[in-house]
């Protein structure tokens, strides 16, 4: 392990393994470098590009700094971007997919952007997630209730409540509590385009790289139509649907995808 110091003084913990182009990757919600897809997807990666993965503020063993802001978050990104030599590709998966292209849009130096799966909610096909989603985590939280905040993230996502109530008794719902204070970072990054409104249109007007957006063909309809609306917003955006794959894509699956796309 290996950190960088972000502008507000946080400490984020990364790693690094392969050669080649610097890429990074960027969680999603509830993931960190010892939970989650990305240090499986890197060691995909590794043969063909310097893969970083690193924890979000808040997570693993990266710091939390006081009070949040999603300036933050960017702010992080830049001194691990400035750590890959200036700049880099990037991908993010899930709400990271979000502060991916919240990166991009900032001006920050990225090669090429690729993201999969943005959870965006921009029609009726399901119904919108809570526009006081942050709030209500914090609260939970506050009242020392991290579980909660947890099982209502996972109703957002459409976990079964059968499921939720198994995962309780499971060790891993130990971790999943321990990093349940970053549940309103996630949301501070999504939940606005997640009211089953079309996507404001200037939104990303900062965005001018070559960028790749990417679904599976078994995820349902509400999250590909979000996922084909950004496609169609950002100028010049590659949309993609990779077949037989949901929310939980296989590395094996995406790393060639992300090779060809991040390497043409």
């Amino acid at each position: 392990m290996s950190t960088v110091t972000s502008a507000d003084g946080t400490r984020i913990a990364y790693d690094r393994i392969g050669s080649g182009e610097p890429l990074i990757l960027v969680d999603g919600a509830m993931c960190y470098r010892g939970q989650g897809p990305m240090t499986a997807l890197a060691k995909e990666l590794a043969p063909s590009f310097t893969v970083y993965t690193y924890d979000r503020r808040g997570r693993g063993e990266s710091g939390d700094t006081q009070p949040y802001a999603v300036e933050r978050e960017l702010e992080d990104l830049a001194a691990l971007l400035k750590e890959a030599g200036g700049s880099a590709h990037l991908f993010g998966a899930s709400s990271g997919a979000m502060v991916a292209l919240e990166a991009v849009n900032s001006g920050l130096p990225v090669r090429r952007l690729a993201m999969y799966e943005p959870p965006l909610i921009v029609d009726g096909s399901r119904p919108p997630i809570p526009a006081d989603l942050a709030a209500q985590y914090e609260r939970a939280l506050a009242q020392g209730k991290p579980g909660d905040a947890v099982a209502n993230f996972m109703r957002q996502v459409e976990v079964p409540g059968f499921m939720i109530a198994l995962m309780r008794l499971l060790p891993v719902w130990r971790k999943l509590k321990g990093v349940a204070p970053t549940l309103p970072y996630d949301a501070a990054f999504v939940t606005p385009f997640q009211q089953g409104k079309p996507l404001p249109e200037n939104r990303w007007r900062g965005v001018g790289v070559p960028t790749l957006v990417a679904d599976g063909g078994k995820s349902p309809a509400w999250m590909r139509a979000g996922v084909k609306a950004l496609a169609d917003l950002l100028p010049g955006a590659e949309y993609r649907t990779l077949p037989g794959q949901t929310h939980m894509i296989k590395e094996k699956v995406l790393a060639p995808v992300l090779t060809a796309f991040l390497t043409r």
